[in-house]
């Protein structure tokens, strides 16, 4: 599983870029405020990435935080978000804009990204509104907008994220399954408990 790319920013367009590592030129698929974080062509750069696999598709996408990369892992947990609409809601909205709407079910918020309507933009904050006000280190921010305790030093909850993606389970099962043993286990929750309880919840 590809986790992270490093190299040279060949070029970019819209919604992606092209990483060149030794050579090898990837296509990413990235947010809009990724693309703009990358920099300029030839500039080294660094982006956290998610592969899909499907059966006539390989995907790789890019984000500029391990952050972004465990939103858009808990954003296509809901049923209707899938990859174009996780991306343009993380090009609409840092992510410290994200967590603040969904923990006040601001779906006026949610609705601005492209291709949210107010329907989807109800059950996004629906769902994702428990998670997101008791699992701030996801967006590397706390309420203030100071950087939480979680969040330095790497969250247990995406690092549990990437432990179980790595098992080959599926963005939307793993964070399901993070997300419920984090529920149970609370914020004061180890990578290890976490990860333990995840894989016998997915198991379930």
């Amino acid at each position: 599983m590809i986790a992270k790319l490093t190299g040279t920013l060949d070029s970019t367009s819209a919604g992606s870029a092209i990483i060149d590592v030794g050579g090898v030129g990837y296509l990413v698929e990235a947010s809009a405020r990724t693309l703009d974080a990358l920099g300029a062509k030839g500039d080294e750069v660094t982006v956290h990435t998610e592969l899909l696999v499907g059966e006539d598709f390989m995907r790789l996408l890019g984000f500029s935080r391990a952050e972004e990369r465990d939103w858009f892992r808990m954003l296509t947990v809901v049923q209707g978000v899938g990859t174009k609409v996780a991306l343009a809601i993380l090009s609409a909205l840092e992510l410290n804009e994200l967590q603040r709407a969904l923990a006040n079910g601001d779906h006026a918020m949610i609705a601005r990204a492209n291709g949210v309507g107010p329907k989807l933009a109800q059950r996004i904050c629906n769902e994702l509104k428990d998670k997101a006000a008791g699992l701030g280190g996801i967006a590397g921010t706390g309420p203030s907008g100071s950087m939480s305790s979680n969040a330095k030093g790497g969250s247990p909850f995406g690092d549990a994220l990437s432990a179980l993606s790595s098992l080959g389970f599926k963005p939307a099962e793993a964070s399901t399954a993070v997300s419920a043993a984090a529920e149970e286990l609370g914020d004061s929750a180890t990578l290890d408990a976490l990860v333990r309880l995840a894989l016998k919840k997915a198991a379930k």
